[in-house]
């Protein structure tokens, strides 16, 4: 008899042994395809335009001056990490920025994990939770890993964890609920509309009579007010210059609301299905106050999507992997404490199982097109351009397009020179929409003119036209400035593909842009 309890224990720790490595195998399977797929294919265009604005202002440029960006500058900061990491390794900035994106997020993934495990129950075993959390945050994003969405919920699960854990009443360690307040200040710095969410999550705690003097919030509140006063003392121009032209002309890339609801639909119908299955079992639930924090995070998360008005996936990023984590609770808490016969427990099963089976299938259809660029990376449009631009020897090039990806990262792979202050002609179709109702915005914003001006300024010895969009960006300027029209004259078609035209300037000198700047301004008097 005495020797019995070790005969119970011992196969109890070869299962949690097994199931720890069988985890981490499926976690490395993952990795490595999501690091294939991030090292090989086209990097996202939005990190590269980053990269591209950090290593400007690391030479010395003005942020928001000398090249236009309207996300606060966090990011930018964040991103000249990989950029010096790269330089001193002498290695490409690829392949230092996406390991470095996904170690961020593992190890925000690790921490959260650790978090959990003083919950005990189903937490108690750190490697399998770090495992599903791990895998969740790297196949969810696919090709929008490192956003700064994807870096956003990374940041604050741990808080959610020691959110949760504080409603129940446990108080969190002072260094934890510090480190965890600060890295969810960071998070939200981000994207400063995540402000709301500790906004509602304070509401909430107020209703279980936590007061928001606590350390957490008042760790992030420190962090978000010490990040505003950074900008406002080291990036003036951000508040001056990117908000106002933010606020003027971005909104020319929102959605109808109907459509941004159908996008969502998946969103949507997940987070329904995890209020539902919570709300029959709220009473028998282990997890339920871990489970209501990730519910708020990511139906307040949802809200702000729906404000932002953007149809683009990694807008829904955290309220998704927050529904998917939340589904995998609720699922793992029912299959461990009820038994799978009893016919209440079969339903609400099978409910999170089509839910989870929605959220995998829209995964790997995103993920998809990621890997095919990854096994044939000479078929994408970007790495055409890529190729044309070094046959052609350009030295300078530029893209009329509203998608990034035809300027970035084609500059950051080829080291050709970007004639525009701008990643995109976004700001020009933001003018062209706005002066439909506000014919004053051409005063305010002239991105006509700006456009205009490096164009002829950096002489582009290539120019990629995308046809596929409803603006005719070479009539608009060459209509609006006489300059410019007299400079595109000298530009040849060369190439054609994918619904984009290939030009090549004709050789011979550049104009002086300081006579065509004089011209547009006489044209202006006439």
């Amino acid at each position: 008899m005495p020797n019995a309890p070790s005969s119970v224990a011992a196969p109890t720790l070869v299962s949690r042994r097994l199931v720890a490595i069988a985890s981490l195998l499926l976690l490395g399977l993952v990795l490595g395809l999501v690091l294939f797929t991030a090292l090989r294919s086209p990097l996202k265009d939005d990190i590269a335009w980053l990269l591209y604005v950090a290593r400007r202002w690391m030479m010395g440029r003005e942020l928001y001056v000398d090249v236009v960006e309207v996300n606060p500058p966090l990011i930018v900061w964040i991103s000249a990490i990989p950029l010096k990491l790269a330089a001193w390794l002498d290695v490409d900035t690829q392949y230092v920025a996406m390991p470095f994106f996904i170690a961020a997020v593992l190890g925000c993934a690790w921490w959260t994990a650790s978090l959990l495990r003083a919950m005990g129950g189903m937490f108690a075993d750190r490697v399998p939770v770090f495992a599903v959390i791990g895998t969740v945050l790297l196949v969810v994003p696919a090709g929008d890993l490192g956003q700064r969405e994807h870096l956003l919920v990374a940041a604050m699960l741990p808080y959610l964890v020691l959110f949760a854990r504080s409603l129940d009443g446990a108080k969190p360690a002072l260094r934890d609920a510090i480190l965890s307040g600060v890295l969810a200040g960071i998070g939200c710095a981000l994207k400063p509309r995540y402000a709301g969410v500790f906004v509602v999550l304070e509401v909430l705690a107020l209703t279980r009579g936590l007061r928001p003097w606590r350390a957490m919030p008042l760790a992030a509140g420190t962090t978000m007010t010490v990040y505003v006063g950074l900008v406002m003392l080291l990036c003036p121009a951000y508040l001056r210059r990117a908000v106002p032209l933010a606020v003027a002309l971005y909104g020319a890339t929102d959605v109808p609301f109907l459509r941004l609801l159908l996008d969502s639909a998946r969103l949507i119908f997940g987070e329904l299905v995890a209020i539902a299955l919570c709300w029959v079992r709220w009473a028998k639930l282990r997890e339920r106050t871990l489970l209501l924090t990730l519910l708020v995070f990511a139906v307040t998360s949802t809200v702000i999507c729906f404000l932002d008005g953007k149809d683009w996936f990694y807008h829904r990023l955290p309220a998704t992997v927050v529904t998917i984590l939340a589904l995998l609770c609720w699922g793992v808490s029912i299959l461990i404490y009820r038994p799978l016969q009893e016919r209440r427990t079969r339903l609400p099963i099978i409910a999170a199982g089509i839910a989870m089976v929605v959220f995998l299938v829209a995964a790997f259809q995103r993920l998809e097109p990621e890997v095919v660029m990854a096994v044939e990376p000479d078929r994408s449009a970007v790495t055409r351009i890529e190729d044309l631009v070094r046959r052609e020897h350009a030295r300078t090039y530029i893209a009329f397009s509203e998608w990034i990806a035809l300027g970035f990262p084609v500059v950051n792979n080829t080291g050709v020179t970007w004639a525009s202050r701008f990643d995109s002609m976004w700001a020009l179709k933001g003018e062209l929409w706005r002066a439909r109702f506000d014919p004053k915005t051409s005063k305010e914003w002239p991105i006509r003119r700006w456009v205009a001006h490096d164009f002829i300024a950096g002489c582009p010895d290539i120019a990629v036209v995308d046809t596929r969009e409803g603006v005719n960006y070479i009539g608009v300027l060459s209509a609006s400035d006489p300059a410019f029209a007299r400079a595109w004259s000298r530009y040849k078609r060369i190439d054609a593909f994918d619904g984009l035209v290939v030009y090549r300037r004709a050789a011979g000198g550049c104009i002086n842009p300081w006579v065509a700047q004089a011209d547009a301004g006489a044209g202006e008097r006439r």
